[in-house]
């Protein structure tokens, strides 16, 4: 196995730096797998420190390891066309122009701000935000990563199954899986905390996100809790380890692979980001999440990286916890070439 020092040393260096509290991670390299914990799970207003299997929030990496995983369901089955306008399963949508294609890539167009947003009921959100503006000259044209292509998505999927995208996506993605440390629902104790203030206490075992909080079950875009020995099987999977044909076939797992845009220069897959190098066939898929969450998977080379951290305890500072999750991005990139 890849030593993968460059990775190591970074993460080591986050908590070392208090850019994060600590981090439980992964390295993937074929058939072998390493975990570890650096840090402490919290720092406020008492510290506590890390433990095996902790849940992490994992924020908008809900959006592949499960809005998009039962959308590729819905199109590997044929109840879900990619290039079909939204309006058609979701006649409440006011744009009859953008597409599955335009949601799933982030090239919908889609923009705008919802008055009193966290103050409304599920209903009340969901409405608003199938009611925003299209902005014709990004749509097919422009990659603008946004909450809400995820959070219409998961309605056209309850539209289409007939239930709430949370408890799909545990029926569908996270039973047939296996994943006993995943959840929407975890029990606070096995939760690791995101942001704590005198005023509002400890945000512990509840969603970060605040639409999330709103939406509660119909939220596709943010809710699930995760372990990272959860994440490495849903990692396996995707690099075509294992084989779960209850979840998605392998042809469809490596059709994610490449570019979905409308013009296909974008760089965009369904749900996924794509990072290319030159000198490789595929593209390696990735996505990150807001509380300091990270899955990286290069199937080329069959090697993946799995990062939880709650970088936004007790507070976030986007200024120094950017960068240093750039830094580590190319660390883990470099590492996988490393003969």
């Amino acid at each position: 196995m890849l030593t993968f020092s460059r990775t190591a040393a970074l993460i080591n260096q986050m908590v070392q730096d208090q850019v994060i509290p600590g981090a439980s991670y992964a390295l993937i390299d074929g058939a072998e797998w390493h975990t570890n914990q650096v840090g402490v799970a919290q720092i406020k207003p008492t510290i506590k420190p890390l433990w095996p299997d902790a849940m992490y929030d994992l924020a908008s990496v809900t959006k592949v390891v499960g809005t998009t995983t039962v959308a590729m369901q819905l199109m590997q089955n044929g109840q879900l066309e990619i290039d079909r306008p939204v309006h058609d399963y979701l006649p409440t949508l006011q744009s009859t122009t953008i597409t599955v294609r335009n949601l799933m890539t982030h090239t919908s167009g889609l923009s705008g701000y919802i008055p009193n947003r966290n103050a409304l009921s599920a209903d009340a959100l969901l409405a608003a935000i199938q009611q925003l503006p299209i902005s014709e000259r990004n749509r097919n044209h422009r990659v603008v990563y946004t909450d809400l292509g995820l959070i219409i998505m998961g309605q056209v999927i309850e539209r289409i199954l007939g239930a709430a995208i949370q408890p799909i996506i545990t029926e569908r993605v996270l039973q047939p899986l296996g994943l006993a440390h995943t959840s929407f629902q975890p029990r606070l104790a096995q939760t690791v905390p995101t942001t704590y203030s005198m005023k509002t206490g400890l945000l512990r075992g509840i969603v970060h996100d605040p639409k999330a909080r709103v939406l509660g079950e119909h939220c596709g875009s943010a809710g699930l809790f995760a372990s990272v020995t959860d994440l490495v099987r849903f990692s396996q999977l995707m690099l075509g380890q294992i084989d779960v044909p209850a979840v998605l076939s392998q042809a469809t797992i490596a059709s994610l692979y490449q570019d979905w845009t409308p013009n296909q220069h974008l760089r965009r897959s369904f749900g996924w980001n794509l990072w290319h190098r030159s000198d490789e066939t595929l593209p390696v898929i990735f996505h990150t999440g807001y509380t300091g969450t990270l899955l990286m998977l290069d199937r080329q080379r069959q090697r993946g990286l799995v990062f939880l951290s709650n970088r936004v305890h007790p507070v976030a500072n986007n200024s120094v916890f950017l960068p240093a999750r750039r830094r580590l991005i190319a660390a883990w990139l470099a590492d996988t070439v490393t003969n």
